[in-house]
C-alpha cells in the first residue's frame, strides 16, 4: 500500500484571507516503510510574507522571490501524491490551502476522504493530552532535534515515524516486510526439514503401558488415546 506524509507552509491561517502556500514537503511511505523518494518546493506567494508567519518557519520575501509559482510545480506535486492516500497533521488546514491553490489555476479540487489526519488520530488515541506534533515526538522519542524552525519536508519526514507510531509502531512492519522481501531461496532453505530416519523412542514400553492403563481410567473419551492406534 502507497501512502504520502505531508506537509504544507503558508503565509497565514486562511486562504480566504489571500493568504498563500509557500512551501510544501512530502514523504513516500509504501507498506509503512520510507521509500526515500520525496517530493519538495518552496513557492512565491506574490503577496508579504506577515511577521508572525516569518516566525513560524522563517520565510521572508527576499527568499521566495524567486522561487516557482504554484501553477509552475503542481503538475510534479500531483504525479507525486497520485491517487494516494494523503496523511496530514491537521489535514484540514493543508487541505484547505492546497483545494484553494488548485481552485485558483482552474484544476479539480483533492477529496477530503483522501486525508489521513493524524492530529485526529493523536486525540482519539491520547484523549485529553497535547497532540501537536512536537509533543507526539516526545511522547514517541522522535527525534525533532532539527525542528528549529516549521520546514515542510522535515515535518513530513518526522510525522512519517510519528505516524507509524501511532498505527502501533515500526517492529510489526518490519517484520512482515523481511518475510514478504525473503528470496525463494531463502524462503525454501528455512522450511522445516524432516529427518530421513525417525529417532529410536527413549521411553520404555513399561512407560507406555503404564500411561495406556492410566488412560483407561478417565471418564469419556481421551484424546491421549488417539496416539496409542
Amino acid at each position: 500500500m502507497r501512502e504520502v506524509v505531508m506537509d504544507t507552509e503558508t503565509t497565514g491561517l486562511d486562504p480566504k484571507d489571500s493568504h498563500k502556500i509557500v512551501e510544501i514537503g512530502a514523504v513516500e511511505l509504501l507498506n509503512h516503510l520510507p521509500t526515500g523518494k520525496t517530493f519538495h518546493s518552496y513557492l512565491n506567494p506574490q503577496r508579504p510574507v506577515p511577521k508572525e508567519a516569518f516566525e513560524v518557519h522563517g520565510l521572508n520575501n527576499s527568499f521566495l522571490k524567486d522561487k516557482p509559482l504554484f501553477k509552475n510545480v503542481v503538475v510534479k506535486f500531483l504525479k507525486f501524491i497520485k491517487d494516494s492516500p494523503l496523511v496530514i497533521h491537521n489535514a484540514k488546514f493543508d487541505m484547505k490551502f492546497l483545494n484553494a491553490e488548485l481552485v485558483s489555476i482552474g484544476l479539480p479540487t483533492l477529496s477530503p476522504e483522501r486525508a489521513l489526519d493524524t492530529l485526529a488520530m493523536a486525540r482519539q488515541k491520547f484523549p485529553g493530552s497535547p497532540a501537536s506534533l512536537d509533543a507526539l515526538c516526545r511522547r514517541f522519542g522522535v527525534n525533532s532535534l532539527k525542528r528549529e524552525k516549521h520546514g515542510a519536508l522535515l515535518d513530513s519526514e518526522i510525522l512519517a515515524e510519528v505516524y507509524l507510531e501511532l498505527i502501533g509502531g515500526r517492529q510489526p512492519e518490519l517484520i512482515m516486510a523481511t518475510t514478504a522481501f525473503l528470496s525463494p531461496s531463502t524462503q525454501k532453505s528455512s522450511k522445516t526439514k524432516v529427518r530421513p530416519t525417525p529417532l529410536k523412542a527413549l521411553i520404555t514400553k513399561l512407560e507406555v503401558d503404564a500411561h495406556k492403563e492410566f488412560c483407561e481410567k478417565l471418564k469419556g473419551a481421551a484424546l491421549w488415546r488417539n496416539f496409542f492406534n
